[in-house]
C-alpha cells in the first residue's frame, strides 16, 4: 500500500521568540516492509542553519535554527510511504521465534552475539523508564511465566492493557511518571506503550519505543483506529533466534500495513517529533496535525 503523510505542528508564541533552535524527528523509516518514497521538509521562517544526520538509534535527525524574530513556527513533514508487511520476517511462521520460552530468551541473550549486543541496551532504565515499580514488575508476571513463550506472553500484555487501560487524552502529559499512569490506569498511545515496555524490561528482555502514524482514513467498513490525530506510538519486544515485534496496545495489534514507523528508541524521550529551545517570555500554544490517506 502507498500511503500520502503529512504532519503538520505549529506554535504561536505571545510575546514573538527571538532565536530557537530544533530538533525534528519526522521523517519515515526505509526498511524491511517499508520505504519512504518522497519527503519534503517544510519550515517557515526559513532556518539559517539546517541539517540532516542519523542518529546512535538509525533514525533520520534534522536539526535547524532561525536566528531572526517570529511570533509563529510552522514545521511541515510531507511524505509518500510504501508498506508492505508481507516483505517482514512473519513471528507466526517461525517455529524457533513463536516458541522461545521466557526462560530460553534469558539464556540466549547471556551470548555476546551483535545482534544480542545491540538489543541488550533495550534491557537498561532510560529516562522515562526508570525505577520499575514493585507493581508493574507483578503487573507482568501474570503473562510473562518462565516455561511460555515470549511471543504468546508479549501477545497478551498487548491485549490486557488495551482492556484494562482507558484512553484518556486529558490525563497525562510527556512529564507524567509511568507509575503514575499504572496507578490510574488510563493516558495515551505513548503510555501504554512505555508500561509495556517497562513490564518486558522487568522481566529481563528488551524492549524498545516505536513513533509512527496510523492510517488516518481507514478501508470502508472498518473502523477508524485510535491515534490518528497525532503521532502514535507502539512497543516492540526483542526474541532471540527471530528478532524485533511489534505490539500496538492502543489498538490491539500486531502492526502491518496502517503503521508507519518514523523511529525508535528507549523511551518517548529518544524520539519525541519535534522538541527544542527557544528565548521568549510569556505563552506559547502549539497544534499538531496529522493526515495519511492512501496514495497513488
Amino acid at each position: 500500500m502507498k500511503f500520502q503523510l503529512s504532519h503538520t505542528t505549529s506554535y504561536n508564541y505571545e510575546s514573538g521568540v527571538t532565536f530557537c533552535h530544533n530538533i525534528a524527528t519526522i521523517k519515515p523509516k526505509t526498511m524491511l516492509g517499508q520505504t519512504l518514497e518522497e519527503y519534503t521538509l517544510e519550515i517557515s521562517p526559513t532556518p539559517s542553519e539546517i541539517s540532516e544526520r542519523i542518529d546512535f538509534f538509525g533514525n533520520t535527525v534534522t536539526r535547524f535554527s532561525i536566528q531572526k524574530h517570529h511570533t509563529e513556527l510552522k514545521v511541515n513533514a510531507i511524505s509518500k510511504v510504501i508498506r508492505d508487511y508481507t516483505l517482514q520476517p512473519n513471528i507466526e511462521n517461525s517455529i524457533s521465534g513463536k516458541t522461545i520460552t521466557l526462560s530460553q530468551a534469558i539464556h540466549t541473550l547471556k551470548a555476546n552475539s551483535p545482534d544480542n549486543i545491540e538489543a541488550k541496551q533495550y534491557i537498561l532504565e532510560s529516562i522515562f523508564i526508570t525505577r520499575i515499580s514493585a507493581d508493574i514488575k507483578t503487573y507482568a508476571e501474570q503473562s510473562f511465566k518462565p516455561n511460555r513463550p515470549v511471543f504468546e506472553a508479549a501477545y497478551e500484555l498487548m491485549q490486557r492493557i488495551y482492556t484494562e487501560f482507558k484512553f484518556d487524552a486529558g490525563f497525562s502529559t510527556i512529564a507524567t511518571p509511568i507509575h503514575e499512569v499504572m496507578k490510574e490506569k488510563k493516558g495515551v498511545c505513548q503510555d501504554f506503550a512505555q508500561i509495556a515496555i517497562a513490564c518486558v524490561r522487568s522481566m529481563g528482555l528488551p524492549a524498545r519505543y516505536v513513533s509512527g502514524y496510523i492510517e488516518t482514513l481507514p478501508p470502508p467498513g472498518k473502523e477508524k483506529l485510535v491515534g490518528t490525530d497525532a503521532s502514535h506510538a507502539w512497543f516492540s519486544v526483542y526474541i532471540p533466534t527471530f528478532g524485533w515485534v511489534d505490539f500496538d496496545p492502543t489498538n490491539n495489534q500486531i502492526p502491518k500495513n496502517q503503521h508507519i514507523t518514523v523511529s525508535w528508541g528507549r523511551d518517548y524521550y529518544d524520539v519525541p517529533p519535534l522538541k527544542g529551545v527557544i528565548y521568549s517570555t510569556g505563552k506559547n500554544k502549539m497544534k499538531v496535525a496529522v493526515d495519511i490517506r492512501p496514495a497513488v
